[in-house]
């Protein structure tokens, strides 16, 4: 039987479960981190050996998230969410019963490829199933709070877990929720047939994408520990790029290309990836030296950063449910985005007076609002303009594109935010400054740049972007300067 995906009923029901799908897979990005030291102990791992815990699952899912998201235009977006989160789930199970290094490093690899393969297309299919545009903006919002707010969420569950019980429960955890997941889609999610892989499996293409972007995204991972002017960083930097350009001018060559180029006519598609990368160096910087803070200079616990990070959470949530789509459709995505950003920009540069002595109430609290406020309000306007020069055989890969622009994006940020910030105390403690003091300054570096970044993007938004109609709750307007293209989605059958 086919799910009806017509009823407002059944849509929300449709929704509600590829949210789920999508914050069980941003947890595990997260959830792995505050369980390093255990998995540290348990298995034996060296300093640098840990990293790869964390690094594999990066590598995959960063350079597999733009196939996907086409693959799943090509051949049908259910039939690819589904098989990304049976590779994930299955994934899950190796990593619970680990008893090697080796082990939970190929297992993680595979499930970042799982999680890739799974989210790509779960955007392309929430704008497919709700074309109307108050109610996409609303259903957008639900999609932004769990993919922005899914990493804090898993530094808390990766907490209790790991006191309460121990590190393998992180990974037996999506065993049944993967489950329950993959039923309820076969029983609520439409599955719509692709527009067949003629229509763009370009094979030659397709590796020179995922191999253009994983060798990308390992050269930045490594840069930490090689150096940034090291051969092989520069090596693996020139290959990557090149890759991509041959992958890109590829694409503008043959008839059917795996990336049609037309979806980057669009202003708003292109420009709200733009803002989107620099904008997420920001929150990936606050997240990763602000628990760093937090561990290592306040003194908190694993599940004490979890719970510190809770209140932007909150915020996050109660803006993104219930307020982002009333001023999306009332004021327009771009107002929506830069009053974000601007409250994104503050909360960093505020983070950047926090003291070696802080206090959660003076110091982090404050921080913590305006952040969660920028992102309830930015995430989803700018997930709305990213999806909105789509078309229907194309939503896959945009969902995928906005989607490899987090993950890029936040990767070479916080590989550049985390080198300028130990380069910043490495120079203090050489001239004599204590070691809180010089690693706090490190931090305040990197909260600085995060906010000037920021600042760039608010630029971007104002220059780069186009302004909604008046009457933006009748219709968000979709970019055509593409002209003869079909109409952006229609309804869900």
């Amino acid at each position: 039987m086919t799910p009806d995906t017509h009823t407002p009923k059944s849509r929300w029901l449709a929704l509600y479960v590829l949210c789920g799908g999508m914050l069980m897979i941003v947890l595990d990005a997260t959830i792995v981190n505050v369980a390093l030291p255990s998995i540290q102990g348990d298995l034996g791992f060296s300093q640098s050996s840990l990293a790869w815990v964390v690094n594999a699952y990066l590598i995959a899912f960063g350079g597999l998230l733009l196939l996907s998201g086409r693959l799943g235009d090509l051949i049908g977006q259910r039939r690819i969410f589904l098989i990304g989160l049976a590779v994930f789930t299955a994934a899950s199970l190796v990593c619970a019963v680990a008893q090697s290094q080796g082990m939970l490093i190929a297992a993680r690899f595979v499930q970042g490829a799982g999680g890739a393969i799974a989210s790509a297309v779960i955007l392309g299919m929430i704008v497919t199933m709700f074309p109307e545009p108050r109610e996409q903006a609303k259903a957008i919002g639900v999609y932004s709070f769990v993919a922005s707010a899914g990493a804090s969420i898993g530094l808390l569950a990766g907490g209790i877990l790991t006191e309460a019980i121990n590190w393998h429960w992180i990974f037996v955890i999506n065993l049944p929720v993967g489950i329950a997941i993959a039923l309820l889609t076969v029983r609520l999610v439409a599955d719509r047939p692709g527009i067949g892989l003629k229509a763009g499996a370009d094979v030659p293409g397709a590796v020179l994408v995922t191999v253009g972007v994983m060798i990308g995204v390992y050269a930045l991972l490594e840069a930490g520990e090689q150096g940034w002017g090291s051969a092989q960083t520069l090596g693996l930097g020139a290959a990557s790029i090149a890759l991509v350009a041959a992958f890109v001018g590829r694409q503008a060559r043959i008839p059917n290309p795996l990336m049609p180029l037309r979806l980057f006519r669009s202003r708003n598609v292109a420009g709200a990836n733009i803002v989107m990368a620099l904008l997420v160096v920001g929150f990936f910087g606050m997240f990763f030296l602000g628990a760093l803070y937090l561990q290592g200079i306040l003194g908190y616990t694993a599940l004490e950063v979890g719970l510190a990070f809770l209140p932007s959470c909150i915020v996050m949530g109660t803006l993104s449910l219930g307020y982002a789509e009333k001023l999306i459709m009332g004021i327009g995505p771009r107002p929506t985005l830069i009053a974000g950003l601007s409250f994104a920009a503050g909360g960093l540069l505020l983070f950047a007076r926090a003291p070696v002595d802080g206090s959660w109430v003076t110091d982090v609290l404050p921080v913590m609002v305006l952040l969660g406020t920028g992102a309830g309000l930015a995430f989803p306007a700018l997930m709305t303009l990213a999806m909105s020069g789509a078309t229907q055989s194309d939503a896959g890969l945009a969902s995928g594109l906005v989607n490899t622009t987090v993950q890029v994006g936040g990767a070479i940020g916080l590989a550049v935010l985390a080198t300028l910030a130990t380069e910043r105390t490495d120079t203090l403690l050489a001239d004599g400054e204590s070691t809180l003091a010089a690693l706090n300054s490190g931090y305040h570096l990197a909260y600085l740049i995060g906010a000037a970044l920021v600042g760039l993007a608010i630029v971007a938004a104002i220059v780069i972007l186009r302004p909604a109609p008046a009457g933006a709750e009748a219709e968000l307007e979709v970019d055509r300067e593409g002209a003869g293209r079909e109409p952006a989605y229609s309804e869900a059958g």
